[in-house]
Parts: structure tokens; C-alpha cells; sequence
């Protein structure tokens, strides 16, 4: 199983591409450094997945009910805008137009682990987003959250 860790700043070019930071790569399997699955985040982001992250991830989703709307919601919802993407050989992935203006991307990007896939925010979201968040409030949810994974 892939896991990240790590934040790490790029830039977007002209043609809407970023370099893959070395970083990143150093912690991919060799048969995974060049294609991935980019779609929408849960925030205002995009996510990265490496297809051995993806791929489980889609059989799942293609096992769920089809005669259920919330299975047939989610299923849009999620999978609307996933595309498949290679990394070229300068090391750039070129970011599809509809996912750029989703997550409000700017020129200044930041590229944060999360598990086995890679969230990419706009630099100034990505900083507003932890200016908003006091140590408190992070204590209550970790708190919250990992309470939760005790056993019993």
C-alpha cells in the first residue's frame, strides 16, 4: 500500500502543468511514477491518486447498488471529473481545465499528503485554511476523531 508524507510547494505554468516534486516521487513504487487519477476533492481542492490507490478505490464504487439514488448521486458526485492522467517526461502533469477553475487554482500550488493519495491546494486557501484553525479547536478534533478508533 502507497502512503505519503509531506507537503510540498510548486508552481502552475502557462499551459495549466506543475512539476511532480521529487519529494513525491522518491515515494511512489518504480510502476507507479507515471500515471495517475486526478479528480475533485472533498473541499476546494483536487486529489491525486496513483492508480494503485485509485484502482480499489473505483472497484468499490462500481460494486454499490445502482438501483439506490444516494449510490447513484454519490457515484456522480465523486466520479465527475476523475480523469486519468500520465506524467510526461520533463516529470509535469498537466491539469485539466474543469478541475483547475474547481479548486480555484491559482499560479502558487501545494501538494499535501493525505494516506495513500495527494491533496493539491492553491497556495492562499491552503494557508487560510490552517490560519482559521486555532490549536484548540485542532485538540477537540483530534480529540473527537480519535476517540472514535479506540477499541472498546
Amino acid at each position: 500500500m502507497i502512503s505519503f508524507l509531506g507537503e510540498y510547494e510548486s508552481t502552475i505554468d502557462a499551459k495549466g502543468r506543475f512539476l511532480l516534486p521529487a519529494g513525491i516521487k522518491k515515494q511512489l513504487p518504480k510502476d507507479e511514477v507515471t500515471q495517475f487519477v486526478i479528480n475533485r476533492g472533498f473541499e476546494k481542492c483536487l486529489t491525486l491518486y496513483p492508480l494503485q490507490s485509485w484502482n480499489p478505490i473505483f472497484s468499490e464504487i462500481s460494486k454499490l447498488n445502482d438501483f439506490d439514488p444516494k449510490v447513484r448521486e454519490f457515484r456522480r458526485y465523486f466520479l465527475n471529473g476523475a480523469t486519468q492522467i500520465d506524467v510526461d517526461t520533463a516529470g509535469r502533469i498537466l491539469l485539466p481545465k474543469n478541475l483547475v477553475e474547481h479548486a480555484s487554482l491559482d499560479k502558487d500550488i501545494v501538494l499535501v499528503s493525505a494516506l495513500n493519495k495527494i491533496e493539491i491546494w492553491d497556495a492562499k486557501k491552503y494557508q487560510q485554511f490552517f490560519e482559521s484553525f486555532t490549536p484548540e479547536s485542532f485538540s477537540s478534533l483530534a480529540n473527537d476523531v480519535m476517540n472514535k478508533t479506540k477499541p472498546e
